[in-house]
């Protein structure tokens, strides 16, 4: 066990031992994933509901990182498993399915929240969205600690419940608000925590199993299964919405496009942190976006920053630092028997 535990520290080490490579991944992250919620909100009509169906979009972002995934396995040309590339017959192809059959798992589950990030931008403004998403890392904790066997310091558990204290103080000003209590405003917070969680957990699970294949090649076939089952949801939706194949792709604008774009763009960086870090530097990352949403949204939709917001986000950057700082500690007590 502390062998497997070394070995995925040293993977983690080699990919993002540089200070600079940490800075600039989790900026990226931070950048891509805060002004996703912004993009959502500028993309709909004057009666604020989305002018296009969000089954394309959803397609459409799959499509995208499939493509270049694609490219990215041909010019790399190396999957880091014997035998032809996948690329070069069928029956590669299918062997390489046969072996990344996991990520069929998350592929689903990203699916259905694709859409949960869409309906949630109809019960809440970007900021209070993002703060609500939040309330996924510790979900995705409870997660990694039953599925991944990740162990917890108590003082890392404690930062995780000052993350919802400050969640929690965030959204004390809008407590009079009946939408933000709704049964469907719930449910659709119920849903985008616990399932993104399942998603981003199995999803480093899977990923990890398999440490010597190559992350293009994961890459591929986690997105090539969630454009399946994006597929699925767009046939569905003409099925029993009684909508036509060109219907549901109309309404699209530059702002669309520029949200596909972005949201292609965190799913692969996504890869490369369950692949050689952790779910909870990933959420972190997202975390320090909230800051970005919030700003992003009073400077275009004239949302104003409360002083909740202020006193909220100041709570989870502590608890953020407290839960790292301590993780740090156990890393280094963890690891010194094996050096």
């Amino acid at each position: 066990m502390r062998a497997d535990k070394a070995h995925l520290w040293t993977s983690s080490k080699d990919f993002l031992g540089c200070d600079h490579v940490q800075v600039w991944l989790v900026a990226g992250d931070c950048f891509l994933i805060g002004l996703a919620p912004v993009l959502v909100h500028m993309s709909k009509g004057p009666d604020g509901k989305f002018p296009f169906h969000p089954v394309s979009i959803n397609l459409l972002v799959e499509v995208a990182k499939t493509i270049f995934a694609t490219v990215v396995l041909m010019l790399y040309q190396g999957t880091g498993r014997p035998g032809p590339p996948l690329y070069r017959s069928a029956r590669a192809f299918v062997r390489d399915a046969r072996h990344n059959q996991l990520l069929a798992i998350p592929a689903g589950l990203y699916a259905v929240n694709n859409y949960l990030k869409f309906a949630m931008q109809l019960f809440f403004k970007p900021t209070t969205a993002k703060m609500l998403g939040n309330l996924k890392i510790l979900v995705i904790a409870v997660l990694m600690k039953w599925v991944l066997k990740r162990t917890f310091s108590v003082f890392q558990w404690e930062a995780l419940l000052l993350l919802v204290a400050g969640i929690t103080v965030n959204q004390l000003n809008y407590c009079n608000d009946g939408d933000m209590f709704s049964g469907v405003a719930i449910a659709y917070t119920l849903g985008s925590v616990t399932v993104p969680s399942l998603a981003s957990v199995y999803n480093e699970f899977a990923l990890k199993k398999h440490m010597d294949t190559s992350v293009h090649e994961q890459n591929f076939f986690l997105y090539f299964y969630g454009a399946l089952f994006n597929l699925l949801g767009v046939l569905a939706t003409m099925a029993f919405g009684g909508l036509s194949w060109t219907a549901i792709f109309h309404g699209h604008s530059k702002v669309t496009m520029l949200l596909v774009m972005n949201n292609a763009l965190q799913g692969i960086l996504s890869s490369f942190f369950f692949k050689y870090a952790d779910t909870i530097l990933k959420k972190y990352s997202s975390t320090v976006a909230t800051i970005f949403t919030g700003i992003m949204s009073a400077a275009l939709f004239g949302h104003s920053l409360t002083l909740n917001f202020a006193i909220g986000v100041t709570i989870v950057f502590i608890s953020m630092h407290q839960f790292f700082a301590q993780g740090e500690l156990a890393r280094v007590h963890m690891l010194a028997p094996l050096i």
